[in-house]
């Protein structure tokens, strides 16, 4: 089994200063030697977060956060496959009167369609997907 790590984990670990080699520490201590990866949403999240730094150390130091994740871990895109998981769920937890952001939808199925669990230090909304195991970090 393996680990998608959700942005919320990726973001904590950035603003309390954590390298890279301290947060992959951190999280096998949590939960075993496992592949931890990012799904490409995921991926996304954290771009965007660069874009939007409120100061050019700011954004220097979460671009060369995500430079040295992307070094240590595979990102895995978002597939056909994916999108197909991900509509199924949407619609049948949407039916329920069940609402799933669209991006933890999007991380919830890359690790449903790879057979992982997200790692998230929010789990209310994965909770939501059914079949996704969640762990908090």
């Amino acid at each position: 089994m393996g680990l998608i790590l959700d942005s919320s984990v990726l973001i904590a670990a950035e603003r309390r200063g954590d390298t890279v080699e301290r947060l992959i520490e951190q999280i096998v201590n949590r939960t075993g030697d496992q592949e931890a990866a990012l799904s490409a949403i995921g991926l996304t999240e954290l771009i965007h977060g660069i874009y939007r730094a409120r100061t050019p150390e700011m954004r220097l130091r979460r671009e060369s956060f995500l430079n040295e994740l992307l070094a240590d871990l595979t990102v895995y895109p978002y597939t056909k496959e994916t999108a197909l998981l991900a509509g199924k769920i949407d619609g049948e937890q949407q039916s329920r009167g069940v609402v799933i952001p669209f991006a933890d939808l999007l991380i919830g199925a890359t690790a449903l369609s790879l057979g992982y669990q997200v790692l998230t230090g929010n789990p209310r909304d994965f909770q939501s997907i059914p079949g996704l195991s969640v762990v908090q970090l």
